[in-house]
Parts: C-alpha cells; structure tokens; sequence
C-alpha cells in the first residue's frame, strides 16, 4: 500500500524474470512526502489510472518500453479502447526494488551497481519547461543549494519564465526524504555510463515531448514534470510508474494549475507546513517523527472542485467521456483561483 495506489503482486520478480502486478488506483493523494493526506479526492484514481494508460499506449506506439501491460475491467486485461467504463486497475511487468542501505546517516548504493538488471533504477527525472510560481528552482537557488551554471541558466529567472529548453533534473525515489543530485552524483552513486546517462535525458525528453503535444489539445501547458525508469533484464530501459498524470505533473490552464499543485498551495499557509519544512532542516532521515502537528483538512468546496478537475482533465487529455456530470476545465479553474485568492496565495 502506497500513499497514492496499491500495489497488488501477482507474480513476484525474480533476478532474471520480471514479475505482473496490479496498481490499484486510490482517491488519496500526498504531498511534502507525507504520505496520505486526510482527505480523499472522488474519482481522482480512475482517472490518473486512465490518462497513463493513455500515454503508455501513446509510448508503445513511438517504439518506447514500458512496464504497461493494460487495464483491468471485470477481471479481463483491456486496452483503453476496450473499455466500457473508467476503471482504476492497471496490470504491469513488475521489477524488483533494490534498496539503498542507511549507513552513518547516508545512503548506499552498491547492491544496485551489481544487482542493478530487472530492477527499478532508483531515481525520478525532473523535466522542468518553464518555472512557474511554486517551482522548487526558485527557494534552491535562494539558498545556495543550486546554481545558475547547473541548470544552464546565465541569470535569475523569474515565475512563469518559458525556457528556451527544458532542464532535466534528477531526485532520489528511495530515500525518506526525495533528495536533488547532480547528474554527475548520479553516474557515480549508481555506476551508470555516460552513454546511459545520455540515453536517460532522450527518453525523459521523448516522454516530455509527447506529454506537452497531448494535454496542448485541452488547452493545458506542460510545466514540468517527473519520470521513473527501471532496467529489464537485458539492460534496456523502460518507463515505470504512470505517466502524464495531474500527480506526476504540473499543468497549468491560463496560468492557474491543474495538478495537485492546488493542494500544496493551500497548505503552504498553514502552521503544519511550517513545521515540516522545520523538521526537514533539522533531520533529513527522520524528520516526519519531529512533526507534532497534523495536517488540516481542505475546505469543502475546494475538495469538491479538486474532484472535478481530475475528471474532466481525464475527460478532455484522453478524448473520451469517462466522468459524467463534470464540466470544463477553464471554469472549474476559475472558481479554484478565487478561493486559494482567498486563503492567502
């Protein structure tokens, strides 16, 4: 069980043969590493669920691998096309997950450099097409912890900025707190080549790419986003987790923000964030135990407005109509603009 989706294994992994599990969508969600927030958002897994399937099978067609294997509708795996009704089960190839040991405070990755083949590779590409408001390149450049030279910038760029060509970034996926390294940290912490390093930033530029032409069709702009990437057991990439999703990426209609963006937002002006953010600074490993607060339920109506967004996002990415009795992304938005207005954004 994760914060966001299940993972039911039907087949475990095995050194030399992947194994098939099922993501089972829920209506929770997460932010700041938490873990599940205490509200739940209606039909938000049915639809991050069908708008991946969406760009897995987009991927597929452009020749890209990926651990998608179809969706699962009254016990029968289905393409998206096969389907009579939004579903929240997606059936993959599972890999196996190899964990950094905690050694002095740090993290070690030589089991990975040598067990590395069918595995997930322990990390989530950043691609970043423009930094707008709440983008996390402003607060590391305040503070040092980024510079300009880094990610190819010759001055301080402001919110909203366009770049003229998208910064790949890269975090951990298996620390307790995601952490930013350098390309150059990553070669050497996971014994990558240069060549797989290279081969790394053309998929997630590849997946960027379609992702930013897809939503464009409902009008949304592709800010940044995030992919995950494993090694199947000949050494070859693919694509794991989902893609393309409200979770997995910062949308934006006309400037207002079509993701979970919305959620942070909010939080962002209450006593609890602060308290994270504190506990952060003081122990990277186990920060969450020094927080004493609990997180704040969100208001009603933005909850409610929440929903919708992810049903008719799935709705207009996806081209189908999935999620009755929704509207159009641009008003909903609207109403959600006047209300974080309000709360203090």
């Amino acid at each position: 069980m994760g914060s966001v989706k299940d993972l039911i294994v039907i087949e475990e992994p095995l050194k030399g043969k992947s194994g098939i599990g099922r993501f089972h969508f829920s209506n929770r969600y997460s932010v700041f590493d938490w873990g599940e927030m205490p509200d739940h958002i209606d039909g938000k897994g049915a639809s991050l669920c069908l708008t991946s399937a969406y760009f897995f099978e987009k991927l597929n067609e452009l020749g890209l691998k990926s651990h998608y294997l179809g969706l699962i509708e009254n016990g029968e795996r289905k393409k998206l096309t096969g389907l009579k009704n939004a579903v929240d089960i997606m059936e993959i190839s599972l890999l196996r997950v190899i964990r950094p040991r905690v050694i002095d405070g740090g993290y070690d990755y030589s089991e990975f450099k040598k067990e590395r083949l069918n595995s997930l590779i322990p990390l989530e590409v950043i691609y970043r097409n423009s930094l707008p408001e709440g983008s996390s390149v402003f607060k590391r450049l305040q503070n040092g912890s980024l510079s300009l030279r880094e990610i190819g910038l010759d001055e301080m760029p402001v919110p909203g900025q366009t770049l003229s060509k998208p910064i790949l970034e890269v975090s951990t996926k298996l620390e307790s707190t995601d952490r930013y390294v350098s390309w150059q940290e990553t070669r050497e912490m996971l014994g990558l080549s240069d060549n797989e390093i290279e081969e790394i930033k053309k998929i997630v530029l590849a997946v960027n790419k379609l992702i930013t032409e897809e939503v464009s069709k409902a009008g949304l702009v592709n800010e940044d986003g995030k992919i995950e990437l494993g090694f199947d057991r000949s050494g070859h990439f693919m694509v794991l987790d989902t893609v393309g999703t409200l979770d997995e990426c910062r949308f934006t209609y006309r400037g207002l923000h079509v993701s979970k963006e919305i959620a942070r937002i909010f939080y962002r002006n209450s006593a609890w964030y602060y308290d994270v953010e504190n506990a952060k600074k003081i122990d990277r490993a186990g920060w969450k135990q020094r927080v004493k607060s609990q997180p704040p339920r969100l208001p009603e109506r933005l909850k409610e407005l929440t929903s919708q967004i992810y049903k008719e996002a799935a709705n207009e990415i996806t081209g189908g109509k999935w999620f009755t009795n929704v509207g159009k992304l641009g008003l909903t938005l609207n109403e959600i603009g006047e209300i974080l207005d309000d709360c203090g954004k």
